[in-house]
């Protein structure tokens, strides 16, 4: 559990924080929540390269059970367009989130041996395209408007030009490409912390 703990609580305040900011826009394409969630992938990474992917995965599964404590939370909570998490919401996330950290944990494991920062930034790539892709097509895309009947995402489906510029496509599409490209900056950005923080844990591993 000492092993487990600091893991889990870094784990449940990222989701907890990303919960949180989802609900506020940064310009026109951006949630605040793109700039904290990334960082659920440093967690998940420095787990499994200190303790092994069997501590990385309870650590996942723990902080899919924060998000799924908060999206029922937010489901019972309305604001002024309705409920502050939509059940389409609530699906998307969680889905999304234990997917991709349960890939990014396998693609860790299959690059652990090669250069230091092969195996974070690879997995991390890969679960980030992934947790993208099933969050925000199970959320907003008129496709699968048949999961949350009742939820009108009408104003999701709406054609924009691409992040303002590019082709006239459904504004999620472009929420998603905004996202993506957090996660990309962060991938990077990452990998000095995951460095720092594995060459002071691994001395301690017993």
């Amino acid at each position: 559990m000492t092993r487990l703990l600091p893991g889990i609580l870094a784990m449940a305040a990222i989701v907890l924080a990303s919960n949180i900011l989802v609900q506020f826009l940064w310009g026109d394409f951006l949630t605040l929540g793109a700039f904290t969630y990334p960082f659920a992938f440093l967690v998940t990474d420095v787990m499994n390269r200190v303790y092994g992917a069997a501590t990385a995965r309870r650590v996942v599964f723990a902080g899919f059970l924060t998000g799924v404590v908060c999206s029922l939370v937010g489901t019972q909570i309305t604001g002024e367009f309705g409920p502050l998490v939509t059940w389409r919401i609530a699906a998307g996330s969680g889905l999304a989130f234990l997917t991709a950290q349960l890939v990014d944990i396998a693609v860790f494991n299959a690059l652990r041996r090669g250069a230091w920062w092969r195996a974070p930034l690879a997995s991390t790539l890969v679960g980030s395209a992934l947790d993208t892709t099933i969050f925000f097509s199970v959320a907003f895309s008129a496709a699968l408007a048949f999961v949350e009947p009742g939820n009108d995402v009408a104003w999701a489906n709406d054609g924009v030009p691409l992040l303002g510029h590019g082709p006239v496509l459904p504004l999620w599409i472009s929420l998603a490409v905004a996202d993506w490209c957090v996660k990309l900056a962060l991938a990077l950005i990452a990998l000095v912390p995951f460095r720092l923080i594995v060459k002071q844990l691994l001395p301690r591993v017993a």
